[in-house]
């Protein structure tokens, strides 16, 4: 699809904001019954749509390939029947969720007999702006629809063919069980201005979640004009402790690194206790290598491994601040729990970070002290997932502090409002 003009795709946009917002209205006085029926119809329209969905995203990939894209970026993009057939999924899934729109959150009488409560409400309409995962336009329709907002979606250009035949198997669940079909719609245009555009919808979209690169990321909150829930990087570390399984710590690095290098919760960086390295590095260092991990270690980690060689080369200090999103693992003895925590504060992006430990004071130290988003104790960060932590989906994980953290499901995509019901009451 050719991008709009500068001029036309201001308009387009302002027009979607529009539409959105008398969608979201709508939305939000729909009972959970009828979400829920939507929401089955749409994964009843990506079942049937599999065919015309597979072949728009082989088109993307593809196309991706021949402008270089590596293999980690490629696995982001690809899918195929068994994904698709878990995207579907994961849409019932968030369906079986309670609905999180009109809970009581809390509830009290004043002294005079007035009735307050804290009830759980829809956002109204959220603008998300993506990169390369087109799986993630059927999580946050569903996720949106489910909590009661309307949503503007724009994918990355790499992966518009994918996100337009899948936005449009959502449009026709929607129609067929009689929702506003503008409750989600996708900016049908690759052209890089139309993120601007979107930022500027002050007036229409409530919050922007981007979820991206660091540069996608900057520019969303350079121009947004609405509250951004953002996370830059996933700088996530596994810390080996004095008191580690070692065998259960390898397990869990070589799951952390090499199950899905190119996604956010992947580790980056390797911190090991001196009082296990050598035995740690000599097997574990093996094994990541053997699977195709680029080391890249400090000093003493680079002793141990045997010096420079194919697959080891010594780290700079920008390799602890990088998020390789490959198989590349920055490695570092360090002296102590303490040490360790120190790096993760200095280095880290707050995302998700791990301790491999046998003794509960060290690892609930480090539980308490490491200021991320998700901590794990003999875990690996792979699980920060909205699906893994039971949440159906997610649209996002947030390292924000305020309203938002780590992954984005139905309940952070809801806000609150005061009921109070009288019977005469003045002040």
């Amino acid at each position: 699809m050719k991008a709009f003009p500068v001029s036309d795709l201001r308009a387009t946009l302002h027009s979607l904001g529009a539409r959105a917002r008398a969608a979201a209205r709508a939305l939000a006085l729909v009972p959970a019954a009828e979400k829920n029926r939507a929401l089955h119809a749409v994964a009843g329209e990506l079942h049937a749509a599999e065919a015309a969905i597979l072949a728009a995203n082989a088109a993307d990939v593809s196309a991706g390939r021949a402008a270089g894209s590596g293999a980690a970026m490629l696995d982001r993009l690809a899918l195929d029947s068994a994904r698709l057939a878990a995207m579907a999924e994961g849409v019932r899934a968030v369906a079986a969720l309670p609905d999180p729109v009109g809970r009581t959150l809390r509830e009290w009488t004043h002294p005079n007999g007035l009735r307050f409560a804290k009830v759980g409400v829809p956002i109204g309409v959220i603008g998300f702006i993506y990169e390369s995962r087109p799986n993630v336009t059927v999580d946050a329709a569903a996720l949106c629809l489910k909590s009661g907002n309307a949503v503007i979606l724009r994918g990355g250009a790499e992966s518009l063919g994918s996100n337009l035949a899948l936005a449009a198997a959502v449009a026709r669940g929607l129609a067929r069980a009689g929702l506003p079909a503008d409750a989600v719609q996708l900016v049908p245009t690759a052209d890089r201005e139309a993120v601007r555009h979107l930022c500027e919808l002050g007036g229409f979209v409530d919050l922007l979640i981007p979820r991206g690169g660091r540069g996608l990321i900057e520019t969303v909150v350079a121009h947004a004009r609405m509250p951004v829930i953002k996370h830059y990087d996933g700088l996530c570390a596994l810390y080996v402790d004095a008191a580690a399984d070692l065998a259960m710590a390898e397990r869990i690095a070589l799951n952390a690194k090499c199950q899905r290098p190119g996604v956010c919760n992947a580790i980056e960086t390797l911190l090991v206790h001196r009082a296990v390295a050598p035995q740690f590095l000599a097997s574990a260092g093996r094994a990541l290598r053997e699977r195709g991990v680029q080391l890249r270690a400090a000093p003493r980690a680079l002793a141990l491994l045997g010096g420079a060689q194919p697959g080891v080369a010594a780290a700079a200090e920008q390799d602890f601040r990088t998020e390789f999103l490959d198989l590349i693992l920055a490695v570092k003895i360090v002296d102590s729990l303490d040490e360790a925590v120190a790096h993760i504060a200095e280095h880290g992006s707050r995302h998700s970070d791990a301790i491999v430990t046998g003794d509960a004071a060290a690892a609930e130290k480090f539980l308490a002290t490491v200021d991320s988003a998700a901590v794990y104790w003999n875990a690996s960060t792979r699980f920060t997932d909205g699906a893994e932590f039971g949440f159906g989906a997610e649209i996002g994980i947030s390292t924000d502090r305020l309203h938002a953290r780590g992954p984005m499901a139905l309940e952070e995509l809801t806000t609150y409002k005061y009921v109070a019901r009288g019977a005469g009451q003045v002040r």
